[in-house]
């Protein structure tokens, strides 16, 4: 059994222990830092330095609020350190892998590239430690003006924290404590030892054989990119389809390209139990009536992630919570109004961004609303949260409140999401299976990218644009994009949702040509053309031939 390689983070220490890790520990978890003396009352206590404690505590804190931030591992959360930052890097490596394996079809001449993961690592570590900066202890305390604890927090009671033995007094706190990978209760699983998001990134030798359980963003991005780069990978997704939360047309394509690139594909299949052999270890998969073993060196589990709610002495506070996450309402306040939440901790889309855009709606709510309740009752938002902006009706199910001109609402949020595989697969609004649950109709205008000059040129047809309008009119309430910076590309999209800019306007914003993004004007193109109903046309035709 090789583990000694894939140690994870333990309360600051990071392996391996090069001076990459070295520098990033020093930032985001020194470890001889002296947590400061408390002040007599904060205006705000956050507990969890991820996105969402470091921007409401940044923010806050530039707004003049006296601010307290408790981190108990390392600063910058799951992002920085698990998460974005270190995969992103590794997927830039392994798309250079896939560019010049496709060298050939532009006309150049290139041998088969000579990968060396040891160094694809390394870098991932060296520009990990360079963006620590940001999301460093000593710029937030010394810089910022933040009271940074490093330390295990819990409430002792509605206005009090404890962490390091010392009590902080507050008028407003957030909890921010994200969420963690999930560890699904499979035989044998736990005594074979298996990688997640928070040890894969540990690894400094390239496993031979991988399996990725969970076809969601994190599993299907670190297949692909662990397949590129070397690994035999295998992918096994009980569902039928790669992110069931998107569109079904982008899940077959992004099926496609794991084929080309030579990933073993398992949808519909269950993992039944793991067992060791030697230095291997044995997944028994169940497919229907079909039973097989697969061998492999390593199991990396992406099947979902957990909130930290553990340890916190919630209760103590008055905090309602389940296994899913801190209960909050629609200003992310929970069942003690002066207490909010943000983040994974509370939300069902787990997403960098998502907890950017809570955090700055506690700022909000918690710095200048007042004592006064808000008027909505805390739940869990468990379900799917409203994507489209809208009024009180867009929300009703969810809650039942009032509003205030001067306060900020969860759902009232847009939220865009892209899955950084390669092609990319971003989304914003609703799907067509959302809308049939809804009972919305659609218009729906797609793009295939093989009629898009750029897309041709750049040997990258295999994808589309797709957006839905409410049915008679151009009101755009989803979007679907498959191509290769499909990220770089949604937001036009959400842009123009957020802003109540009709698809019909879009046919009016001139795109440099050639581009990929012109497929959105394309589809503004198409969406006018609709507009040309029998009758508009005769009537044109008519002026046309009294102008003549």
């Amino acid at each position: 059994m090789r583990e000694a390689h894939v140690e994870t983070t333990v309360c600051g220490e990071v392996f391996p222990k090069d001076e990459h890790n070295k520098t990033l520990v020093a930032n985001v978890h020194p470890l001889r830092w002296t947590n400061p003396e408390p002040a007599p009352r904060y205006n705000l206590v956050v507990i969890g330095a991820g996105t969402a404690g470091l921007v409401t505590a940044a923010g806050a804190a530039g707004l003049g609020a006296k601010v307290a931030l408790i981190e108990r591992n390392l600063l910058g959360g799951d992002c920085l350190n698990v998460g974005c930052v270190p995969s992103k890097c590794i997927i830039a490596s392994s798309r250079i892998v896939g560019r010049m394996h496709a060298a050939a079809e532009f006309g150049v001449r290139a041998s088969t590239p000579e990968i060396d993961f040891g160094a694809v690592m390394e870098r991932m570590r060296r520009l990990r430690a360079r963006i620590s900066h940001h999301d460093s202890a000593q710029r937030f305390q010394s810089e910022l003006g933040v009271d940074v604890f490093l330390g295990h927090a819990r409430f002792t009671g509605p206005d009090r924290i404890e962490v390091d033995g010392k009590t902080l007094r507050f008028k407003r706190a957030v909890v921010a404590t994200g969420a963690r990978p999930t560890h699904p209760p499979i035989a044998g699983l736990a005594e074979a030892g298996f990688l997640t998001n928070e040890t894969v990134f540990s690894l400094t030798e390239r496993p031979p054989r991988l399996a990725v359980l969970g076809g969601g963003p994190i599993g299907c991005e670190l297949a692909q990119a662990f397949r590129r780069l070397g690994s035999t990978v295998t992918i096994i997704e009980m569902g039928s389809q790669f992110l069931p939360r998107e569109d079904q047309d982008a899940a077959v394509l992004l099926t496609a390209a794991f084929k080309h690139d030579g990933v073993d594909v398992r949808l519909n299949t269950r993992l039944k139990s793991v067992e060791v052999s030697g230095l291997q270890k044995l997944l028994h998969l169940e497919r229907g009536s079909t039973q097989e073993t697969l061998a492999v060196d390593e199991i990396l589990v992406a099947v979902g992630r957990t909130p930290n709610v553990e340890g916190l002495d919630l209760e103590a506070a008055g905090v309602q919570y389940t296994t899913k996450g801190v209960a909050v309402n629609n200003y992310l306040q929970t069942s003690n109004p002066n207490i909010y939440a943000a983040g994974d901790v509370c939300l069902p889309y787990k997403f960098t961004h998502t907890a950017d855009a809570t955090a700055r709606i506690v700022i909000q709510n918690a710095l200048f609303l007042g004592r006064k309740k808000l008027g909505c009752a805390p739940r869990l938002f468990g379900g799917p949260l409203p994507l489209v902006a809208g009024g009180c009706s867009s929300h009703a199910p969810l809650t039942t409140c009032w509003f205030e001109p001067s306060s900020k609402h969860l759902s009232a949020l847009t939220i865009p999401w892209c899955t950084y595989t390669d092609p990319e697969i971003a989304h914003v609004g609703i799907t067509v299976q959302d809308a049939e649950i809804r009972g919305i109709a659609l218009d729906t205008f797609l793009i295939p990218l093989r009629d898009i000059d750029r897309a041709i040129a750049d040997g990258q047809e295999d994808g589309f644009v797709k957006i839905h309008v409410k049915k008679g009119t151009d009101r755009i309430l989803g979007a679907t994009i498959v191509a290769s910076h499909a990220g770089e590309m949604i937001s036009e999209i959400t842009l123009a949702i957020v802003g109540r800019i009709g698809l019909g306007r879009l046919a009016g914003v001139i795109h440099p040509y050639p581009t990929q993004a012109e497929a959105i004007r394309k589809a503004a193109d198409a969406y006018n053309r609709t507009r040309l109903t029998p009758a508009v046309k005769k009537l044109f035709e008519r002026w046309l031939r009294w102008t003549r």
